[in-house]
């Protein structure tokens, strides 16, 4: 049999996942009682780790009843017990190592209190920030990240494109000339399709860009198209285009660096759809520099807010100036603008509202939790396609890293789905400049 564990959970862990206590099979978890002094504080506003403050609140006090916290709660059949551990006396080697008495050293006080209670046997801190990890591991405590929705391997996360080379010729020109394309086991490949899946198909002398579509089992060929006045540079961008454009694709996920026009795409095919839908929202997290609140800033609330909105209308200039002044296309992005048909906004704003037929962008993904994306995805209504672009490696968060955002999370999961697909851009088309930049710096 395994031997039993005992698992203490940082606030930050329970502000990311609320019914993290559930989480951790027949083991034991202890909350700290200054982790209750910390939720008590963050109980209060509308972004979704008030949310989980509030709710986790409520579940504790819903599973505890009458029941004296001290004691431990039972959390299920083939579930440990939670357990309240109260404020304990810092010890000397605690105090020596850290003498403030702030939320963190009061929690290494109880974990330290904990491990010689229980003699050091499996007593494991939960924790998301990486300082009170290491701080834990230098007094010799067990500290470990919260696993639970992390990605396993992050080296096998799916792209979404696979390149096949020496293909016969003979393949790629019956995929010239077949437009509702060809049964994927006529094509004679050793090939898995995930889903909506694309393939770069190519040999010495001819290449095709193709497309597995899981509802009819077809490998159809993929043309580059014009959308709203950006063209495709490279092979992924086409791809992009053709999920973003595709009805039958209701939720779309594009990674890639800086540069490699992942919102510029979807913008652009929003607007190149706007009749398909009531609205389209494009909007992102705020994840303040220097973990300074939106408070700092001087101004009202839309001063507030449009530094951290400006790169999402950076793209819709790029997309005006394909046009002239006088053109339908330049005055109906403005007419859009006014008549609220495309609202570009924070993410906290979105929360709450009806998703139906809206194209919904959600730009910097990768600064979302799991969580955060479950909510999203969650509040779509009929005819409504969602859309989120990031960057796995450009963490802005300090709780999130490439494995646990929720970008990689969403793409992990919903590889095979017949309504998914991803596509990850890989070259950058904004300048030479900034790929050379991307690349060496």
């Amino acid at each position: 049999m395994k031997k039993k564990k005992t698992f203490i959970i940082d606030t930050n862990v329970l502000l990311h996942d609320y019914s993290s206590i559930y989480k951790f099979e027949e083991n034991d978890v202890i909350i700290p009682i200054v982790v209750l002094e910390e939720l008590d504080r963050f109980k209060k506003g509308n972004d979704l780790i008030n949310f989980h403050a509030r709710e986790f609140t409520r579940e504790l006090d819903k599973i505890s009843g009458d029941n004296l916290l001290n004691n431990g709660i039972p959390l299920g059949e083939n579930l440990g017990k939670l357990y309240i551990e109260t404020g304990k006396d810092f010890s000397e080697r605690v105090f020596a190592s850290f003498p403030e008495k702030t939320s963190d050293h009061r929690i290494l006080a109880i974990a330290d209190y904990v491990c010689t209670k229980l003699k050091n046997e499996n007593v494991i801190l939960i924790t998301k920030d990486i300082n009170l990890r290491m701080k834990a591991k230098s007094l010799g405590i067990r500290a470990q990240d919260y696993e639970n929705d992390k990605v396993a391997n992050i080296d096998d996360l799916y792209k979404g494109v696979e390149t096949i080379g020496e293909i016969d010729s003979s393949m790629i020109d019956k995929l010239y000339e077949e437009p509702d394309g060809i049964a994927v086991e006529d094509m004679g490949l050793d090939i898995h399709p995930e889903g909506h899946q694309f393939y770069i198909l190519k040999n010495n002398e001819s290449s095709a860009l193709a497309h597995y579509n899981p509802t009819s089992k077809v490998v159809n060929r993929i043309i580059k198209q014009t959308t709203y006045g950006i063209d495709p540079r490279n092979a992924e961008q086409t791809f992009a285009i053709e999920a973003l454009i595709n009805p039958e694709i209701q939720l779309v996920a594009l990674t890639g660096k800086a540069g490699t026009g992942k919102t510029l795409l979807a913008l652009a095919s929003a607007l190149q759809q706007h009749k398909r839908y009531k609205q389209i929202f494009l909007a992102r997290p705020i994840v303040p520099l220097a973990n300074r609140d939106l408070g700092f800033l001087p101004g009202d609330v839309k001063e507030k807010i449009d530094p951290y909105m400006q790169p999402l209308f950076d793209n819709l200039t790029v997309i005006k100036h394909k046009f002239s002044h006088q053109s339908p296309e330049f005055m109906r992005i403005n007419d859009m603008i006014k008549e609220e048909k495309l609202v570009i906004t924070p993410l906290a704003y979105i929360r709450g509202r009806s998703l139906s037929s809206i194209f919904f962008i959600v730009d910097e993904a990768q600064n979302l939790t799991p969580h955060e994306v479950k909510t999203i995805i969650t509040r779509a209504g009929e005819d409504t396609k969602m859309i989120f672009t990031g960057d796995i490696e450009q963490i802005d968060s300090p709780y999130l890293d490439i494995g646990s955002n929720g970008l990689s999370y969403l793409t992990d999961k919903m590889k095979g789905q017949d309504i998914f697909a991803h596509v990850n851009l890989v070259k950058g088309e904004r300048s030479f400049l900034s790929e050379l930049a991307s690349r060496l710096l």
